[in-house]
């Protein structure tokens, strides 16, 4: 068994329960978890007054997923992980200067994520001295004045690094990147590189865009829709209330996943029951149980056939495509054998998909992290861009890329500049709105801040947000990394394994929630965010602050910048009224021009997005163009599989809420690892076994022990284990191509059956 100092998350002691797996998505088992939820956390009248405010004109934006809001809402604007997220963020339960005399860091390590989770919110800024073993109060000066002089200190401005996470809002994420920027550095890591970067690249290159091109109202005007790599019924369950919608409307849904996912196979919304309809909606008309890896052979198939039927959209692709006849030259080549191989899909199932495809009119293309945390996660998505090329499908009603953003405002933050290799246009506005010269070399992105850390050349790490450590990979060596750092500073809400893994001093700093009333200068603000599709809107908080020694992010970043570099903004003036941060946007951005006005609308404002609004393409042609990209060798030796992580239906990103993964039916324990079922007879092992994990890259190998083997439904070759737990098995140094995302999706692992390590208590 690990030691607790290396980061490893430890397993939950609880005894694993299996069920049986869950026909239907949501339900009344999902009003009763939320209900559940929000009493035990916050109590009865806070959890009705809580959720009648998510994701309300007037309310607060779920800082749960960012799949958006229709414009004409229920009061049930909210889904069983929403409400989880928001009775997280409003319980009433307090980390305070007691608990941290209590426990000490070497204690607290010992403790599960779910035991750190549940202990409640952060109330009072602390600091952990080189040395120390407790964590101890500190005032909001001295933390501020701590960080400001470790910075001026550094040796170069390119040893700070400064993170941040989806949660952050628009507000905040700006003044935070022109702060960054200000002190001379672009070392702006976020989130978005361990999860949609290789989106951002591919659409960039072949669509002239980083983002998608379809509004919420066009999955009702759809023909058909693909969902690929994604787990919406865990991960974005609002989203199943679109694919219900569009199924009643006449579309047809195809799942695209190594697992069979019960939120693509029949979904009930809860608030029906309300409305005495007791029936459910059965989603997906087909299910492609791919292998991991395969998808870009499952596409090329569909592309092979499309191309050699002649059904394709000639005039389309005539007038606003480039690289066809490459692409045809390029399919010359392609092997059924290899793709039916690669994929385990078969050619009759490939052409059926095929023909599905050649008879929409209107296909729209989501996915997620199951494509792109690949070694070719830029590739496959070109792939899934050359099919809805074919069919002329950007920029009509219905049809377009929708990359499904799993955290509520990341692609806010990178449209409003957290962003570590910004274009020179961008950089370019950016200095005319602020008023002076900003670094052109581009900054560390995740892995390669992981990797200064290694080498000594991190001072001073900022993390914005989130829980950089559980969400990183190749956990135990980004510990070590991170144990090199002077100072390391968690702008946080709620206590996780960041904070008790850090560089020699290091600060929590509390902030105000998603839920929380902001005053500032005696005023209320208000905060903005953008979703899934480019709409920004409107975030209040309503619940009243849970300690008053809460600080907002905005204002933070303000009283960091007064005492940095006061001359460059007026600082102070920004954060007391966060209008006038938005008023330095409307200068700075395109797209944000007369901000204050605009998103002060009941449903905000679409930001603009030349492919679907007007079939431009800021490419250097000015068309879209086509992908020629070899199929990848997804080979392993004998006695290797592939694993992926994913998560359970009780947690959200990092933050475990509970230990019920109630769609696939395993409870009390998160230390498990799914396989097929004639690969365990293979190995003389049978459910609830015990076995050691080990990853291998490139000769380097990593070792966990003690998972829990369950027989699933996966394809042959195949696991699927949870992260944060399974990230020590994931390489640092695998990464996708281009995009430099960790391939959390494709990790080579081997087994060994043994006892159980685990040391005696």
């Amino acid at each position: 068994m690990q030691e607790p100092s290396e980061g490893v998350t430890p397993a939950d002691k609880n005894s694993l329960r299996l069920t049986k797996v869950k026909k239907t998505a949501a339900g009344i088992p999902a009003a009763i978890s939320s209900l559940n939820h929000g009493i035990r956390k916050m109590g009865v009248s806070k959890t009705i007054k809580t959720l009648l405010m998510v994701n309300q004109k007037e309310g607060f934006d779920c800082p749960g997923c960012a799949w958006p809001d229709p414009n004409h809402r229920t009061s049930f604007e909210f889904c069983e992980n929403g409400a989880k997220a928001v009775a997280d963020e409003a319980m009433k339960d307090k980390v305070n200067p007691t608990f941290f005399k209590r426990y000490d860091v070497q204690s607290l390590l010992k403790k599960s994520d779910h035991w750190l989770n549940k202990q409640g919110r952060i109330s009072h800024p602390m600091v952990l001295k080189a040395g120390s073993s407790n964590y101890e109060p500190i005032s909001w000066n001295d933390a501020l004045d701590l960080i400001s002089e470790s910075i001026k200190s550094m040796k170069e401005p390119s040893n700070g690094v400064y993170y941040t996470s989806g949660r952050t809002s628009n507000e905040a994420a700006f003044l935070y990147q022109a702060l960054v920027r200000s002190l001379g550095t672009n070392n702006l890591p976020d989130c978005s590189n361990m999860c949609h970067e290789s989106s951002g690249k591919a659409l960039g290159s072949t669509i002239g865009i980083g983002k998608g091109t379809v509004h919420l109202e066009d999955f009702n005007k759809s023909d058909l829709i693909l969902v690929v790599g994604q787990n919406p019924g865990t991960n974005h369950p609002r989203m199943l209330t679109a694919l219900r919608d569009a199924k009643r409307n006449g579309s047809k849904i195809v799942n695209i996943n190594p697992l069979p996912e019960t939120g693509l196979s029949r979904f009930k919304h809860p608030q029906e029951y309300m409305e005495l309809d007791l029936t459910s909606t059965q989603l997906a008309d087909m299910h492609l149980q791919v292998k991991i890896g395969g998808d870009a052979a499952l596409f090329q198939g569909v592309i092979k056939h499309l191309l050699d039927t002649n059904m394709f959209d000639s005039n389309f692709i005539d007038t606003y495509t480039i690289q066809f006849d490459e692409l045809k030259s390029h399919m010359d080549s392609f092997s059924w054998e290899q793709a039916t191989q690669d994929s385990g899909i078969s050619k009759e199932s490939i052409i059926s998909f095929a023909e599905m495809c050649a008879n929409s009119t209107a296909t729209i293309a989501c996915w997620a992290m199951g494509l792109t945390q690949h070694r070719n996660g830029v590739a496959v998505i070109q792939e899934v861009v050359n099919l809805l090329l074919l069919g002329g499908h950007i920029g009509r009603p219905g049809a377009g890329v929708c990359p499904v953003r799993g955290h509520s405002n990341v692609q806010g933050d990178r449209t409003v500049g957290i962003w570590e290799a910004p274009s020179d246009n961008f950089l370019e506005s950016m200095e005319k709105g602020l008023g002076f010269e900003l670094p052109k070399e581009h900054g560390y992105d995740v892995v390669e801040s992981i990797r200064a850390m290694e080498q000594g050349e991190v001072e001073v790490f900022v993390c914005m947000g989130g829980n950089f450590l559980s969400a990183t990979p190749d956990t135990r060596r980004t510990a070590k990394a991170m144990k090199n750092i002077d100072l390391t500073v968690q702008i946080s809400t709620k206590l996780n394994r960041s904070h008790l893994i850090t560089g020699k001093n290091a600060l929590i700093l509390p902030v105000l929630g998603r839920t929380e009333i902001d005053i500032q200068n005696s005023k209320k603000q208000f905060v903005t965010v953008e979703n899934s599709m480019g709409v920004v809107h409107r975030s209040e908080g309503k619940l009243k602050p849970t300690s008053s020694t809460l600080m907002s992010e905005p204002s933070i970043v303000a009283e960091l910048g007064h005492r940095l570099v006061p001359h460059n903004l007026p600082w102070l003036n920004l954060s007391s009224n966060y209008d006038g941060i938005r008023d330095l946007m409307s200068r700075s951005l395109n797209g944000f021009e007369n901000y204050n006005q605009r998103v002060r609308q009941d449903n905000g404002f679409l930001l603009p997005n030349p492919p679907r609004d007007e079939l431009k393409f800021k490419t250097p042609s000015g068309k879209a163009v086509f992908s020629m990209n070899p199929l990848p060798d997804v080979s392993v030796k004998e006695n290797e599989y592939v694993l992926m992580t994913m998560r359970s239906h009780d947690q959200y990103n990092t933050t475990i809420y509970g230990l019920h993964d109630r769609y696939r039916g395993i409870h009390g324990n998160r230390r498990v690892v799914l396989m097929n079922a004639l690969d365990m007879v293979e190995n003389g092992l049978k459910t609830r076994d015990t076995v050691h994990l080990s990853s291998h890259f490139n000769g380097s190998v990593r070792n966990s022990a003690n998972w829990i083997v369950i027989a699933y439904d996966i394809p042959k070759g195949n696991m699927a284990a949870y992260f944060p737990e399974a990230n020590e098995l994931v390489p640092l140094d695998s990464v996708a191509e281009l995009s430099n995302t960790p391939t959390s999706k494709w990790v080579v692992v081997s087994l060994s059956k043994g006892k159980d390590l685990s040391e005696e208590e």
